[in-house]
């Protein structure tokens, strides 16, 4: 592996540690020629996961995508980013868990939704006001009117 900053080969990892549920491990290293340290992360490669999207094109399944939409949506708002991390992963798990290699565009927006709502309740307004394609205001106040009462998010299902 080279220093994502000189490109030099040679690196020594002064950390080691579980990452991920024990799913990776994440490795504090230090560039031997410029000194500079950064982070990897080791994880078994998984078999290929293919999303079927609405309009019946097939891609694979893309980790940073998810992320980023989930923190596009938790944007400003109290959220860490290691907590959007634990919701991509738990997602993730849930997708290759299937015996099917293949799955519905809907099914991951649908768990990302069921995270997020979770996790932070504006974000998840601002997930299904994209995912569902609210086009009026109607649609926000709707699905506010349907959340649960705060402290009562935990017992119920998205909306």
């Amino acid at each position: 592996m080279k220093c994502p900053y000189c490109g030099h080969a040679e690196q020594k990892v002064f950390d080691s540690r579980p990452a991920r549920d024990g799913g990776a491990i994440r490795r504090r290293r230090e560039c031997e020629s410029c000194g500079r340290r950064f982070t990897t992360f080791e994880e078994p490669e998984r078999p290929r996961l293919y999303v079927i999207k609405s309009g019946g094109g097939r891609q694979l399944f893309d980790r940073d995508k998810l992320l980023n939409s989930l923190l596009l949506a938790c944007g400003k708002r109290p959220v860490s980013a290691e907590r959007l991390e634990e919701a991509v992963a738990n997602i993730e798990r849930d997708l290759f868990d299937q015996s099917d290699l293949e799955v519905a565009s809907s099914e991951i927006g649908e768990r990302a939704m069921e995270e997020l709502f979770e996790i932070d309740a504006v974000a998840f307004i601002r997930y299904s006001s994209v995912y569902r394609a609210f086009d009026c205001p109607s649609d926000f106040a709707e699905i506010v009117r349907r959340m649960p009462k705060p402290g009562k998010r935990k017992q119920t299902t998205p909306v």
